[in-house]
C-alpha cells in the first residue's frame, strides 16, 4: 500500500488544496489517514479509484451528448 502526502495528491488529481478539502468535507473524495501529529496521507488505490470513477462518469456524458451508438 502506497501512502500520498497532499503535493502528490495535488499532482495526480490537478486539484488545488482548497479543492481537495472542499470535496473531503462533501465526502466526494477520499478521507486522508492519519500518520502521526499533523501528519495525514492519502491511500493511492482510493485516489486513483475516485479518479476512475471521474473518468467513467466524463465517458457516459460524452457518449450522451455525442449520440454514440447511431
Amino acid at each position: 500500500m502506497k501512502v500520498l502526502r497532499l503535493a502528490e495528491v495535488q499532482d495526480k488529481t490537478g486539484l488545488a488544496r482548497s479543492t481537495l478539502y472542499k470535496y473531503i468535507n462533501a465526502g466526494t473524495f477520499p478521507r486522508p489517514i492519519c500518520l502521526g501529529g499533523r501528519s495525514v496521507g492519502w491511500i493511492d488505490s482510493e485516489v486513483h479509484e475516485w479518479l476512475q470513477e471521474k473518468q467513467v462518469q466524463r465517458d457516459m456524458t460524452h457518449e450522451a451528448s455525442r449520440g454514440w451508438g447511431l
